[in-house]
């Protein structure tokens, strides 16, 4: 595709995206070329994630169901803004951030993921560990190093392209939630009416598990794999330089924006059914004493069998491999960025000895966060909740950078697309000012 044809001329009124193609005949492409959008919802639902959808169901019951019908659309609007931030500049959202936000901002929105990301890969490994443990045997310290080991060489010597083939079959792990869920045979007209009707609670643990739950789904970690993802996509198909990855056709708006909803979809309806497994099972028969995803798969066992508790268990392995790439990938992704490091899981070791020094060293950080007898698995909820309080400045700023017309050309954000980004920032924020006035309530 000539250069010329990817331009982003600015223009007066944001364009409407027109695919130039039958509706049948795109879902059979974008089912054809579903990549970071998938990777990137799937990757959402990591361990850590599942853990805080388990504690949410078992504590709090059916009342957050109706979370996933704004999530969803909150989701995919941000991820959406991420993803044409990377695609129509060349360079991902941190190098963006870094060029028009204070130095000292950027720096510090950038510190707060890294740090979030760290903890949750240690937490990721210590349940992909233990969920193991629980199935196959073996020492938990064990299962630690293995797997932290394996993701380690996994990452820095697989092809990019290799990486995103395993990663959008990895994302197929999370049917086994969804399965889990019928097995335990609810009943789907108390879940509808859930879904459906808003619940409101003000007691301070329900309001800090909403923050916690939006902290997991809208993550920090994810804006930034997001766009770098879509940087990587463009270095794939040839166009090495920043100029030549600069701007994006209608079509590839349209491809963009079908991965990324079909994602984040996925991600939700993941979440949904957690939610609804462990409330009608572990939540329905007073057990609420549960603190990890794998307290979730043991309490299963009596009460919904073993082949539930295999499922809820393997889950977790498989999440959690494509989970921990995802947050190693996106801090390297941000220090890199930030510092103007060669970048990109696409570039050789000794290209960018520094963006994999980063990558091996969040991994490395988790593995030894288990070893010295830190118990990350305690950190998993209060990280959601610490995500769910990060995620507010960094999705103005997304909304902001998203709505800049100098910056994004004719591809600037829909008042739509605004609208929903400027609700996300704001039940979100409400969402984290309540938890603070709630605290002890």
């Amino acid at each position: 595709m000539a250069l010329a044809d990817r331009e982003t001329p600015e223009v007066v009124d944001p364009p409407v995206v027109a695919c130039r193609t039958p509706w049948r005949e795109r879902a059979v492409h974008a089912l054809k070329n579903l990549g970071p959008g998938l990777i990137t919802g799937a990757a959402d639902d990591d361990p850590s994630g599942i853990s805080t959808y388990s504690v949410a169901g078992a504590t709090t019951g059916l009342s957050m169901l109706w979370l996933a019908l704004i999530t969803t659309p909150m989701m995919a609007v941000v991820q959406g803004m991420c993803a044409r931030i990377g695609m129509v500049n060349g360079v991902g959202l941190a190098a963006v951030m870094r060029k028009l936000l204070p130095r000292w901002l950027a720096l510090g929105l950038a510190l707060l993921v890294v740090v979030a990301n760290t903890f949750n890969v240690g937490a990721d490994l210590a349940g992909m560990a233990a969920s193991a443990h629980m199935v196959a045997g073996f020492p938990v310290v064990a299962w630690v190093v293995a797997f932290g080991a394996a993701l380690v060489i996994a990452q820095i010597y697989c092809s990019y392209r290799l990486l995103s083939s395993i990663f959008k079959w990895l994302a197929l792990s999370l049917f086994a939630y969804v399965v889990t869920a019928f097995i335990v045979r609810p009943d789907w007209w108390m879940i509808l009416r859930h879904a459906v009707v808003p619940e409101f609670h003000t007691d301070g643990h329900w309001i800090t598990t909403v923050v916690g739950v939006l902290g997991t789904t809208i993550s920090p970690y994810l804006f930034f794999w997001q766009s770098s993802l879509m940087v990587e996509e463009e270095k794939s198909a040839g166009r090495r330089t920043i100029a030549e990855r600069k701007g994006a056709t209608a079509d590839e708006i349209c491809d963009a924006h079908a991965d990324v909803n079909t994602g984040m979809i996925y991600s939700n309806v993941v979440m949904f059914f957690i939610i609804a497994t462990t409330a009608v099972t572990l939540g329905a028969h007073g057990k609420h004493d549960i603190a990890t995803a794998q307290d979730a798969a043991e309490a299963l066992r009596p009460l919904a069998g073993n082949f539930a508790y295999l499922l809820f268990s393997l889950g977790m392995i498989g999440t959690g491999m494509l989970g921990i790439p995802v947050l190693a990938g996106s801090s390297a992704y941000v220090a890199s960025e930030m510092l103007s490091f060669r970048t990109g899981l696409g570039e050789t070791p000794a290209r960018a000895p520094r963006f994999y020094a980063v990558l091996a060293a969040g991994i490395i950080i988790g593995i030894v966060m288990n070893l010295i007898g830190i118990d990350p698995i305690k950190a998993l909820f209060w990280s959601a909740v610490f995500n769910g309080v990060a995620a507010v400045p960094l999705v103005f700023a997304i909304v902001t950078i998203a709505s800049n017309r100098k910056v994004m050309g004719r591809w600037v954000s829909s008042p739509i697309a605004r609208a929903w980004g400027w609700l996300t920032v704001v039940l979100m924020g409400l969402a984290a000012i309540a938890m603070f006035v709630f605290w002890n309530a």
